[in-house]
């Protein structure tokens, strides 16, 4: 039995990563060749199969969609543990605010009512089908019925099925490959340079889709926890899932509060992405999951992510609703002060 204190009060901030940056990409790339080896085939005929069925990704591009978040904060949604904890919340947030959503959550998100801007897929196989549905209330098909007005940003490569059942709009990118032949084969196809940077991970392509073409500055983060929940029965999503079932081979890890919890070796990777990505690429990076590994160290939390719930996230861009009562009738006795 694990006897340790659990400990809920966050790290305190450091400066920078105790790592270097090259160090850490490098581990963040780590698993590419392997990748690349198991996919190529993959990518390559369903790149086939989406350009015979859409004639041109360039007429499904980014353009339709370009500058939707221009100025304005958006939440990125991944699907760890933690999302449990805010998924209820999604529906209520400022309405200037933006909300884009790894496709794995879609049953989560449409039965929580989170009126999702943007659904993001990344995958390439057949997994990413059932996982529409998997873990939601209703069946399959009440799902898919669902896609009817909802947004999908797509890699090239999807699974064709899976944009056969999408019923919406779909806005295709491309993603960078470290293989000059299998890019030459791809332009063969169609060339398309809309490129959306992802650490291997569709959480970082989101994040990148909404920065780079969506506009928006400030990035806020729920569901990436990067590691399993502390929770005696370890879960690595926010909904009963049959991939907690088995977790496998684990990696110690430090969460925000400077606990000690347990990860994939691949989803490590992906945080040490995600922390370079903060402290390399000018924006605003909060990460409300109130959970996670995300930006921590034994040393503490990098100053470049800035660590909040939900609650005081909304607080931040919505406080002045607080003073309405005062601006719309100064006649009323009202005491309220800030400090």
């Amino acid at each position: 039995m694990d006897t340790r204190e659990i400990i809920i009060e966050r790290q305190a901030y450091i400066n920078r990563a105790p790592i270097e940056d090259c160090a850490m990409m490098q581990r963040a790339q780590s698993n590419d060749d392997a990748t690349m080896k198991k996919w190529r085939d993959v990518w390559l005929n369903n790149i086939r199969l989406n350009k015979e069925k859409f004639i041109s990704f360039k007429d499904h591009g980014f353009d339709k969609i370009f500058g939707l978040f221009s100025l304005r904060p958006c939440i990125i949604a991944g699907s760890g543990p933690s999302l449990k904890k805010s998924v209820g919340k999604l529906k209520d947030r400022p309405s200037n605010m933006g909300l884009v959503s790894c496709l794995h959550n879609f049953h989560f998100m449409e039965d929580n009512d989170a009126d999702v801007d943007l659904y993001v897929t990344l995958d390439s196989g057949t997994v990413t089908i059932e996982e529409v549905y998997e873990g939601g209330k209703h069946s399959p098909e009440y799902y898919w019925e669902k896609t009817k007005d909802k947004k999908l940003a797509a890699f090239i490569g999807t699974n064709p099925t899976l944009l056969e059942k999408w019923q919406g709009p779909i806005y295709f990118f491309n993603s960078p490959i470290p293989d000059e032949e299998l890019r030459g084969e791809i332009n063969k196809i169609e060339p398309y340079n809309v490129w959306v940077e992802t650490g291997g991970n569709v959480l970082g392509c989101a994040t990148m889709i909404a920065k780079g073409f969506l506009g928006s500055p400030v990035t806020i983060f729920v569901g990436a926890d990067f590691s399993f929940s502390n929770e005696k029965t370890r879960k690595f999503h926010g909904w009963d899932s049959k991939y907690d079932k088995e977790i496998g081979n684990c990696v110690a890890a430090i969460d925000i509060f400077g606990n000690r919890t347990l990860t994939w070796q691949s989803y490590h990777n992906f945080k040490l992405w995600f922390d370079v990505l903060a402290q390399r690429v000018p924006g605003i990076y909060i990460n409300a999951s109130d959970a996670g590994t995300m930006g921590a160290y034994r040393e503490g939390n990098i100053r470049q992510i800035l660590q909040l719930n939900i609650d005081e996230v909304y607080d931040m861009f919505r406080l002045y609703h607080k003073k309405m009562d005062q601006a719309q009738t100064p006649e009323k006795e009202n005491n309220l002060l800030f400090i």
